[in-house]
């Protein structure tokens, strides 16, 4: 598996492998030092095998490692945030904080359309998310992969999925993350033709902060959907996401 082959157990890290309802996922825990209190841990997506997480996340992963941050995540496939993953999701859960002595409340690291894989499980269990910091991520069914695309992964047509998707959008159900105040952090670059901003991050800040949720985007002006230090190296990612949701 991809993640385990760029953290090996060399004493760095314990790079462990989970087989999770005939999937695939991999939990990573900081060796170089103590887990800090309550065994915090980030859940990154999407994890596709031989893909994600991949050399691009390196330095986020090694940063919160190197703080005392586990990091996790589950191979779905291409589940676009349907009923199917968030099954298997909730179970990867239940293994990591029943098994592994985890903190119940996850931390999301959603990145591109890991968006809509995370979101849609957080709207399902707001209790289990502390904090959430994406990077492009896709918010909005419509936007990518499309209703036509993403119908096959409900098991709907694509006119079904459509007249339902105020029940499985992400950004249709933002309601029980802002009651609970749950911090949002995401950077988007105003040039992402793929995932454009506005869609999907402006539009997922602007209905939170409505609803009274604590959001903020950092905009990179002139990068699209792309893998770069101004997304993949931010220190202000790596610092919300260790502290549990601050944005100072």
């Amino acid at each position: 598996m991809k993640s385990a082959q760029l953290f090996t157990n060399d004493g760095a890290n314990v790079a462990l492998e989970l087989d999770v309802m005939g999937r695939k996922g991999f939990c990573l825990k900081p060796a170089r030092r103590p887990q800090l209190p309550g065994n915090p841990w980030v859940w990154y997506a999407p994890t596709l095998m031989g893909g994600y997480p991949g050399e691009s996340n390196v330095w986020v992963i090694t940063r919160l490692l190197d703080a005392g941050v586990a990091v996790c995540g589950m191979d779905v496939g291409e589940s676009y945030g349907s009923p199917t993953g968030q099954k298997i999701f909730s179970e990867f859960h239940r293994r990591l904080v029943r098994e592994h002595a985890l903190q119940p409340q996850a931390r999301l690291l959603p990145q591109s359309r890991g968006g809509l894989m995370l979101y849609s499980w957080a709207k399902e269990n707001p209790e289990l998310v502390q904090c959430a910091a994406g990077i492009y991520p896709v918010c909005d069914l419509r936007s990518y992969p499309g209703l036509k695309e993403a119908c096959g992964a409900y098991d709907m047509t694509e006119a079904e999925l459509g007249a339902n998707l105020r029940k499985y959008n992400p950004i249709d159900g933002l309601e029980p993350l802002a009651r609970r105040k749950i911090p949002i952090l995401h950077i988007h670059g105003d040039q992402d033709q793929a995932v454009p901003l506005e869609a999907n991050s402006g539009e997922f800040c602007r209905r939170y902060q409505a609803l009274g949720g604590p959001m903020k985007v950092i905009v990179i002006h002139g990068k699209g959907h792309e893998e770069c230090p101004e997304f993949h190296q931010s220190q202000k990612l790596v610092d919300f996401l260790i502290s549990g949701g601050s944005f100072k």
